[in-house]
């Protein structure tokens, strides 16, 4: 096994993470119907391709597990307007992250975390409290808030001992 990864081009490494990343993003949502399992999970994807691809790759990924979560129902239909804000808030968090890593990773996993919060919370306040009325406006953005710090620390965690692992920080 060793052989083969030794004739392959660094290109093509990259190429089967970036395909391994986007299978990931796609069949975690649809398949993990845990907001606990799968936001740490795809938060640290995110964090790894900053480091590995790079943020542009990063951020293509960010774009599939919202859509997905929406259409296999870990996201409740009310939270759609909230998709294209769970794409920005991913960019935003691999954006900060890649802005800060090189100088303390640790630091970076924290402000990129916070900086996915703070803008989903803003998100959640001006829109999702304008299109949903009632009770299940506190519930659904309870649900786009705090749990994404969390969720978002957490697979920073992940991704720091990862790439830790494999010196990469």
């Amino acid at each position: 096994m060793q052989s083969i990864a030794q004739g392959m081009s660094a290109a093509k490494i990259k190429a089967l993470i970036f395909a391994l990343f986007l299978a990931l993003s796609i069949l975690l949502p649809a398949l993990i119907h845990l907001q606990w399992v799968t936001g740490p999970t795809v938060n640290a994807m995110l964090f790894i391709a900053t480091v590995i691809l790079g943020p542009a790759q990063a951020m293509l990924l960010g774009l599939m597990p919202g859509t997905v979560a929406l259409s296999t129902g870990l996201l409740p239909l009310p939270l759609a307007p909230m998709v294209p804000f769970i794409m920005i808030s991913n960019a935003i968090l691999v954006i900060a992250f890649e802005y800060s890593y090189r100088k303390n990773a640790l630091m970076a996993i924290a402000l990129a975390a916070v900086c996915k919060f703070l803008f989903l919370q803003v998100a959640v306040n001006f829109i999702l409290k304008s299109v949903v009325a009632g009770n299940l406006t506190s519930a659904l953005a309870t649900m786009v808030s705090w749990p994404q710090l969390i969720t978002a620390l957490a697979g920073g965690f992940v991704a720091y001992t990862f790439l830790k692992s494999i010196k990469k920080l």
